[in-house]
């Protein structure tokens, strides 16, 4: 009796489905950074919501909870930032009062010349007919001049995301938990048990995956510090190697950038101290392949740290965090990096944690719905 009712309902759910896509989907481009924004305000929120409420319980006060959690935050990354740029500044300065340019230039050269070599014979060949070095390399400089201004303005868009990203997190903060009761009041008495397990759920899925992003970005550093120490045994004179593994293990937090990230400024100091050293110049992977200056010794063992983490770390400890299996976890990135790109994947796990969460509580609901 109730079969062609209960069709109509599921062809008019469709529908409704169908057209909140097709709306969605027109004004996504004008939401899209404002969504991004909110995304990452709710993330840093629950980082520090836990620091803001043990203080709060303490002083008594929200507001001033908020601005001292916040001021201590910036201070620590503000002193953090200013004491490498500090240690990279003197290291420049060391490096200028140490080479002269004839002694740069030669060493480029004796550089170029070692890459050269090192080439198959048909490369070699390639380029030696290719011609017009110099014009050439004068077209990349003038690319890469006329990119710069784009990159000023992507630059300009950063800072402008993470501006509005921190006034966002800091009103979450303080609203918080006002928000969170009217959310609370919002639920109809009928689903009333059921919408705060839901809401308890979603918020201990984003944690325990923050978490684990923690331990894995921890994970990172941890080894990228350990292989430069280990290069550094074998000759490399590398220093700053402290201050790396934290920016590699800081940047994984978007996923396969950190250990990349982490390896610019490792082959800058690789450079800078080995100028003018004929041993670091005539150096050789595992003895066969030349590494002038350490150079391809760097970007092995930062490539080893990413295929550690990308295929071992971040699925057994992000993918146990959120109670999701391994497997699961690497197509969530993978279809998440196919869509969006980085940021699919820095979303990708806790999207899925919280799909996991909503199913579960919807085939809860669909099971038990005659006793609500």
């Amino acid at each position: 009796m109730n079969t062609p009712k209960n069709y109509f309902q599921l062809i008019y759910h469709i529908i409704i489905g169908l057209i909140a896509i097709w709306f969605l989907s027109i004004i996504w481009p004008y939401i899209s950074q404002v969504v991004l924004m909110l995304v990452f305000a709710f993330l840093f929120n629950t980082v520090l919501l836990s620091s803001v409420d043990a203080l709060e319980r303490k002083i008594g006060n929200r507001g001033l909870s908020v601005l001292a959690v916040v001021v201590i935050l910036l201070g620590g990354i503000g002193t953090f930032i200013g004491s490498f740029i500090s240690q990279m500044s003197k290291q420049a300065m060391e490096f200028s009062s140490r080479v002269d340019k004839d002694t740069l230039t030669r060493e480029f050269k004796m550089l170029g010349e070692k890459f050269t070599s090192s080439l198959p014979d048909f490369l070699q060949n390639m380029q030696s007919t290719s011609g017009d070095t110099a014009g050439k390399l004068s077209e990349i400089i003038n690319t890469i001049v006329g990119s710069l201004a784009s990159m000023a303005g992507a630059i300009g868009n950063f800072m402008f995301i993470a501006a509005m990203v921190f006034i966002f997190t800091v009103i979450l903060l303080a609203e918080y938990h006002r928000f969170r009761r009217s959310l609370v009041n919002a639920i109809p008495n009928k689903y009333f048990e059921v919408g705060i397990k839901l809401i308890y759920n979603i918020e201990k899925s984003v944690s325990s995956y923050l978490r684990g992003q923690f331990l894995s970005a921890a994970s990172v550093a941890a080894m990228s510090v350990a292989g430069l120490l280990l290069l550094n045994f074998f000759g490399a004179n590398l220093t700053l190697t402290v201050f790396i593994g934290i920016i590699a293990g800081l940047a994984n937090l978007i996923p396969l950038i950190g250990p990349f990230v982490g390896m610019v400024p490792a082959i800058l100091i690789a450079f800078m101290n080995n100028i003018g050293n004929d041993v670091a110049m005539a150096h050789q992977l595992f003895g066969v392949v030349p590494s002038p200056f350490y150079l391809l010794d760097i970007v092995l063992m930062f490539l080893i740290v990413q295929q550690i983490e990308g295929n071992l770390i971040t699925p057994a400890l992000v993918g146990k965090s959120v109670g999701l299996h391994p497997m699961i976890v690497m197509i969530a990135l993978l279809i998440g990096g196919t869509i969006l790109g980085p940021l699919g994947m820095l979303f990708a796990v806790p999207a899925t944690g919280v799909m996991k969460v909503v199913l579960q509580e919807i085939s809860f609901v669909r099971k038990n719905a005659h006793l609500l």
